[in-house]
C-alpha cells in the first residue's frame, strides 16, 4: 500500500468519525449534559469544597496575622492627630515662613482649635504626641488647656457691656442657626416635654445658617464648634449655654477685619445688633493674642515649638521611621538625632549580633545531642527526647527566673566556681544584667528548637551510608564529614531559621536578665507600647524588624536555598 493510499484512508476514517459525531452529537453525562461541561462543573465543585475546608484557617490567619501587620504598618506612618486636633492652625501655618513667631492669625486659629480640643479633652493626647519630638510640649499643652478659657475674655466683656443680648444664648442661636435646625430643635423640645428624654433622643446636631457663614465666617465656624461640642461632649443645648470667649474673639475679628464688608449684605436675624456692634468694635480695646498665649506658657513664643507643630502637621509622616534609625525631621529636612539620643541603631545591631551568637551556640550544643539521640536505640532515644522536651512543660518566666538565681553574683554558678577555686571570691564573674546572661539563658530556652529539626533529619539518614564509607577506607571523621554531615545540613538550616527568628523578637528573657547592655530592640518596642504609649514609633521599629527578618530570610534563600531546609 502506497503512502498516498494510506493518507486517503486516514482522511476517510476521520471524515467518518466526524459524520458519526454529527449524527450522534457530543458525549453526554448521566444527567444529559455534555460530558465536558459536567466535568468542569465537578472540578469547580471540588475546588470550592477544598476552599471551604481551608476557609476557617485562612480567616484565622487574616484576622490574627495579616491584619495586625497591616495595622502596624499603617500606624508607623499615620500622624493625623495634629491635623485633626488643630485643623485651623495647620491651615494658617501654610503661609508661615518659619523665620519668626507666627502672626496673630495663627494665634487666633490656635485659640479656636485649642478651646475645642480642651473641651473635648484631646489636647493632652496631642501634647503627648508632640512631646516625642520636642521635650516639654506635653506639660505645656496641659497648662494651656487650663488657661485657654480666658482667651477672648476681653472682647466678650466689651460686647456684653455694649449690649447685654450678646450674653443671651438664645439670641446667639437665633442668629447662627439654620431655619431647618431651628424647626427640628423646636420639634425635639416639644417631644421632650411631652414624652420624655427616652422618646425624644438627643438634640438635633447644630446646623449653621448659610447667610451667617458668608457674613461672619470666623464667628460662624467658632460658634459651630462651640454648639456641637456642647451637644456631644456635655449633652447640653447651645440654647442654654453662653458661647465660649473664643467666639467673641472671632466676632471681633470678623467685624474689624477684611470680611467686615460682608456684613452690609446680611439682613438675617440679629442684623441690627451686628451693625451696632460693628460700629462700636472699631473702638474696642484690642487684645494681644501672642501675649495672652505667652502668659499661659512661655513656650508659645519659642520657635522650636511652632517648627515641631508645622513639621508634623501632615496626616502621614516619615518621622517615626526616621526616629527609629536615629534621625529626626526638622524644618530644614532630615537631620541626625543628638548623640546622646542615638540608641536604636545600636539596639538593632545588638539584636542581630546576639541572635546570631545564640543561633551558633544552639548549633554547637544541639548538633551533638541530636546526633546522639538519632543513633541510640529507640527506647533510650525516646527517653532522652522527653528530657529535651521537658522545658516546654515549664513556664518561660519560671525558666528565666531560675537563670537569675543561677547567674547572679551570689548565685549557684559563681559560688561553685569560688568553691572550686577557679575564681576569687572578690572577682566573681558578671554573668547577669549583661549580654552574657541573655545569651546563656536564651540558648538554653531555644535549644530544643534546634535539636528537634536536627533529630528529625538525622533519623532519615541511613546508618549504612557511614558503614559503606568506612568499608571503602574512610576514617570515622572523614566518613562523618564527607557523608553524614552534608545530609544533616537541611536540619541545621531549619533549626537556624527557627532559633534566629525566635531570638530576634524575644522580649521576656532579655528584659529579666539582660540589664542595660543585654536587651533587644523588642524590649524598646514593648516600652513604647506599654509605658511611653508612642505606638507610632513602636510600629515603625516593629516594621523595620520585620523587614530585617525578611531580608535575612531572602539572603538565606539566595545563598543556601530554602529548598534545602527540611524538618525530616
Amino acid at each position: 500500500m502506497t503512502d498516498a493510499t494510506a493518507g486517503d484512508m486516514g482522511r476517510a476514517a476521520a471524515e467518518a468519525r466526524r459524520a458519526d459525531a454529527a449524527e450522534t452529537g457530543p458525549v453526554l453525562a448521566a444527567d444529559g449534559s455534555p460530558l465536558k461541561v459536567s466535568l468542569n462543573r465537578a472540578l469547580r465543585a471540588q475546588k470550592m469544597r477544598a476552599l471551604m475546608l481551608i476557609a476557617p484557617l485562612l480567616l484565622f490567619i487574616l484576622v490574627t496575622f495579616v491584619a495586625p501587620i497591616f495595622d502596624m504598618l499603617f500606624r508607623s506612618v499615620e500622624n493625623q492627630i495634629v491635623s485633626e486636633t488643630l485643623p485651623r492652625t495647620v491651615v494658617a501655618l501654610e503661609d508661615w515662613d518659619a523665620e519668626d513667631i507666627p502672626d496673630e492669625d495663627v494665634f487666633a486659629a490656635l485659640s479656636y482649635d485649642f478651646m475645642e480640643a480642651a473641651e473635648r479633652r484631646i489636647h493632652t493626647r496631642l501634647g503627648s504626641r508632640l512631646n516625642y519630638e520636642t521635650t516639654g510640649l506635653s506639660s505645656m499643652f496641659r497648662r494651656s488647656g487650663r488657661g485657654v478659657d480666658d482667651v477672648g475674655e476681653g472682647y466678650a466683656d466689651q460686647f456684653i457691656d455694649l449690649d447685654a443680648a450678646w450674653e443671651d444664648p438664645v439670641a446667639w442661636a437665633a442668629m447662627m442657626a439654620s431655619p431647618d435646625w431651628t424647626a427640628a430643635q423646636a420639634e425635639w423640645a416639644a417631644t421632650l416635654a411631652a414624652d420624655g428624654e427616652d422618646a425624644a433622643g438627643p438634640e438635633p446636631l447644630f446646623q449653621l445658617a448659610a447667610d451667617i457663614r458668608q457674613a461672619l465666617p470666623e464667628t460662624a465656624d467658632a460658634y459651630r464648634s462651640f454648639a456641637r461640642t456642647v451637644q456631644t461632649e456635655d449633652a447640653d443645648s447651645p440654647l442654654e449655654e453662653e458661647p465660649w470667649n473664643t467666639v467673641y474673639l472671632a466676632l471681633y475679628r470678623d467685624l474689624t477685619g477684611a470680611t467686615a464688608t460682608n456684613l452690609s449684605a446680611y439682613d438675617g436675624p440679629g442684623a441690627a445688633m451686628l451693625r451696632t456692634a460693628a460700629d462700636a468694635a472699631q473702638g474696642f480695646e484690642t487684645v494681644d493674642l501672642r501675649a495672652v498665649w505667652e502668659d499661659m506658657d512661655d513656650g508659645w513664643i519659642e520657635l522650636p515649638v511652632w517648627e515641631t507643630i508645622e513639621a508634623f502637621s501632615d496626616p502621614y509622616t516619615a518621622g517615626y521611621f526616621l526616629s527609629a534609625v536615629d534621625l529626626q525631621l526638622t524644618p530644614d529636612g532630615v537631620a541626625a538625632q543628638p548623640e546622646e539620643q542615638r540608641i536604636y541603631i545600636l539596639l538593632f545591631q545588638r539584636t542581630l549580633f546576639m541572635s546570631l551568637v545564640i543561633t551558633l551556640s544552639c548549633i554547637l550544643l544541639g548538633y551533638p545531642i541530636a546526633y546522639l539521640l538519632s543513633n541510640l536505640p529507640m527506647r533510650t532515644s525516646n527517653l532522652l527526647l522527653i528530657l529535651v522536651l521537658l522545658p516546654f512543660w515549664t513556664s518561660l518566666l519560671v525558666r528565666t527566673s531560675a537563670w537569675k538565681v543561677l547567674l547572679q553574683n551570689e548565685g549557684v554558678i559563681n559560688d561553685t566556681l569560688v568553691w572550686l577555686g577557679f575564681v576569687a571570691d572578690d572577682a566573681r564573674l558578671a554573668l547577669i544584667n549583661n549580654q552574657t546572661g541573655t545569651i546563656i539563658a536564651m540558648t538554653h530556652i531555644l535549644l530544643p528548637f534546634m535539636i528537634l529539626p536536627l533529630y528529625s533529619v538525622m533519623k532519615t539518614i541511613p546508618p549504612s551510608y557511614m558503614r559503606a564509607a568506612k568499608s571503602l577506607g574512610a576514617t570515622q571523621w572523614t566518613a562523618f564529614w564527607r557523608v553524614y554531615f552534608p545530609q544533616s545540613v537541611p536540619g541545621i538550616g531549619a533549626g537556624s531559621i527557627l532559633v534566629f527568628i525566635l531570638s530576634i523578637g524575644y522580649y521576656i528573657t532579655p528584659e529579666l536578665v539582660g540589664g542595660r547592655t543585654g536587651t533587644f530592640i523588642s524590649n524598646r518596642i514593648a516600652f513604647h507600647i506599654s509605658e511611653s504609649l508612642n505606638w507610632g514609633l513602636a510600629a515603625a521599629l516593629g516594621s523595620i524588624l520585620l523587614a530585617v527578618v525578611l531580608v535575612c530570610y531572602w539572603l538565606y534563600d539566595k545563598f543556601v536555598g530554602i529548598d534545602n531546609v527540611k524538618l525530616g
